[in-house]
């Protein structure tokens, strides 16, 4: 486990005729970069002896974390006050203020549990590298953009140990024999399925005894505990970091938000977006706009601005898709391509084709084509919408960043796609974003519409039918999803 924000801890031993408080400042490092032990105390406040005690009992235990009680790792950790008493103090009373502190410090931070992540070179045939490319991204892993070499391909990256384990012996299948993966051990990232790992562990870090965050203070001769969440209210030495900000306020916040994007937290917001970019590239000049409404996401209800991006412009509207990206960010598709990607690309394309029918717009859905060496741009007219594969060595990103800089000029865009990344670049393009959660939720949407329009038409309300409204052919269509034939 690691931290995402800087946070002081504080701990406190005090029962009878013992005496010692620690402040430690925790704060996060670079993946990879350990466990740091540094003071930065003054003489006049801890003597030196009982500051080196101090880093000694630090370095000499493996602290648990609180999430999961696994060791931490990739902080510093800085002795930045303390206190000791003439007569009580002994060596084992700074041993249990310090490993105190560190965890009340845990506790008032943001914890990130992580999880070992090999380094693969992955061998094979040029015409398989996009069933890898989709592989690893179903296993939430990482790849450079492939090397080619006559008829065969090389793909690195990084994945979780958990889910490319088992991979060698599919690489094997599919690829008849002709591809081959070298695993090596690469370190630790951002566990992939955090929320499931700690409720599968169970771990509760209030009922650790042998790893309290509580402090002891001693009072008519006799000593009581403090919860970690109440201890500045009795510690003795003053905090270095304003009080505030142990409650989660103050300038200590927009740090944390900081580096919590560091660490590969999306940004959904719209504000933090628009912060970031202007941050970086200056003043926004367009104005934008959202919508909320409440929908169902298989079968959850969520209220969410759901289309952002500037004022609708005259002319025709455009829809960019990101294909990969939309069937893995939706549970039934990603499911289905875990055993079928042709089915579950087939479906998408089915779901946007009725979608489109209804909405009108010109629906643009971008595949990435690493199939073949040499592998030209593909366009295909599938019933209503266009469906692109992109060229050797485009990715569907670049596509949709170009088509985006050229039709954002003329007309209204807008990308549906749960990359942050994108959904950054997209945003400094003039377009509207829709993640593949929003994009779910149109949808569905227009879905419950066409079905209360049927309903309508079928007992004889409202001035004229849906039908009447619509092309024979799209009618016909809607018939047989009424009927459950499609």
């Amino acid at each position: 486990e690691t931290i995402a924000r800087a946070a002081e801890g504080v701990g406190h031993f005090e029962p009878l005729r013992h005496y010692a408080e620690v402040h430690l400042l925790l704060e996060p490092l670079k993946m990879g970069a350990g466990l740091e032990f540094a003071s930065n105390c003054s003489e006049d406040m801890l003597d030196k002896n009982w500051q080196h005690l101090v880093l000694s009992h630090l370095e000499e235990k493996k602290h648990k974390g609180v999430l999961t009680g696994s060791q931490i790792t990739d902080m510093r950790i800085t002795l930045v006050a303390g206190r000791a008493h003439e007569k009580h103090t002994e060596g084992g009373d700074f041993r249990q203020a310090a490993c105190r502190a560190v965890r009340q410090g845990l506790k008032m931070s943001k914890s990130i549990l992580l999880e070992p992540v090999y380094e693969y070179r992955l061998e094979l045939p040029s015409e398989c590298v996009g069933r890898a490319m989709a592989d690893i991204q179903r296993m939430h892993g990482s790849f450079l953009e492939p090397r080619m070499t006559g008829d065969m391909a090389v793909l690195t990256g990084k994945a979780p140990v958990a889910c490319i384990q088992e991979y060698p012996a599919e690489v094997v299948s599919y690829t008849k024999g002709r591809g081959r993966i070298l695993l090596t051990p690469g370190g630790y990232m951002a566990c992939h399925n955090e929320e499931e790992v700690i409720a599968s562990i169970g771990y509760d870090s209030e009922r650790d005894l042998e790893n309290p965050s509580g402090s002891v203070f001693c009072a008519h001769g006799a000593g009581f505990m403090v919860d970690f969440d109440k201890v500045w209210e009795y510690m003795h030495v003053e905090s270095v970091i304003p009080k505030k900000n142990h409650q989660g306020k103050g300038n200590v916040e927009t740090f944390n938000k900081r580096v919590q994007r560091t660490y590969g937290s999306p940004c959904h917001d719209e504000k933090e977006l628009e912060a970031i970019f202007q941050r970086t590239y200056g003043d926004v000049k367009q104005k934008r706009r959202s919508f909320a409404k409440t929908v169902s996401y298989h079968g959850q209800k969520s209220q969410e601005n759901i289309r952002h991006g500037p004022e609708k412009k005259e002319g025709t509207e455009y829809l960019l898709v990101d294909g990969y990206n939309i069937i893995f960010g939706w549970p039934g598709l990603k499911e289905l391509a875990q055993t079928n990607m042709e089915a579950a690309r087939n479906q998408l394309m089915d779901i946007l084709s009725n979608y489109q029918g209804y909405k009108k717009q010109v629906l643009i859905l971008v595949f990435d084509a690493y199939k073949v060496a040499q592998n030209f741009q593909t366009v295909l007219n599938y019933q209503n919408i266009h469906v692109v594969y992109t060229k050797e060595a485009e990715t569907a990103d670049q596509y949709i960043e170009k088509v985006t800089h050229q039709l954002g000029k003329k007309y209204q865009v807008t990308v549906a796609t749960s990359d942050a990344l994108e959904q950054l670049i997209i945003l400094g393009q003039g377009a509207k974003r829709l993640s593949a959660k929003g994009l779910w939720e149109e949808i569905q949407a227009v879905s419950t519409e066409i079905q209360e329009k049927i309903a309508t038409q079928k007992t004889g309300k409202g001035g004229s039918g849906l039908f009447e409204q619509l092309p024979a052919e799209m009618a016909q269509m809607v018939e047989e999803i009424r009927l459950g034939k499609q």
